[in-house]
């Protein structure tokens, strides 16, 4: 997924429908994937990852180019989108599947991913609970959760979950988004 001018991220931050939508509408950002990492099965599927026992996340993967956008801005607008502050939740999904993470792939990604965290708390009243885990595998999802939203951007879930998450971000982050 990477070239030489790339680098990659990996965050969860509830539904990945949600994170994907919003990481792909950042200047700089490649592509975005949708999968499940930091679980003990290999190559699971949505229907596992449903009941909370595999271990892995619902996570994206971020292909970005680091001299448009910095993986420090990748976090800041990680922690400024989901509540980073809810155990095992977003919203209404819950279970270990949707908990808040970055899964950092070397030790500078693990640092900044560290130091935003502690910034970002200022942010928030609750402690964040986003937890730092090793990256160590990623598995793609079932092809129909690729460009959800995009895809399904009428449907309920759509508008009811995730418009409100992109007019957040068009808010904040006007300065990253997408012409």
């Amino acid at each position: 997924m990477s070239n030489s001018q790339t680098e990659i991220a990996t965050f969860g931050g509830g539904c990945f429908w949600c994170t994907e939508a919003i990481f792909q509408n950042l200047r700089g950002v490649k592509a975005v994937v949708s999968g499940y990492s930091g679980g003990q099965i290999k190559n699971p599927c949505y229907r596992e990852i449903c009941t909370g026992t595999t271990g892995h996340a619902e996570v994206i993967q971020i292909e970005f180019d680091p001299v448009v956008i910095s993986y420090e801005d990748l976090l800041r607008v990680h922690f400024g989108t989901h509540d980073p502050t809810t155990l095992n939740q977003q919203g209404a999904d819950r279970g270990t599947q949707y908990r808040s993470v970055i899964l950092p792939h070397d030790a500078q990604q693990k640092e900044s991913a560290e130091k935003i965290r502690t910034e970002a708390q200022a942010d928030f009243s609750d402690a964040i609970v986003t937890t730092v885990e090793p990256f160590q595998v990623f598995y793609k999802a079932e092809e129909g959760h690729q460009n959800y939203y995009q895809d399904n951007s009428s449907a309920g879930y759509c508008q009811m979950v995730i418009s409100p998450k992109l007019q957040k971000l068009r808010a904040r982050y006007s300065d990253k988004l997408n012409t």
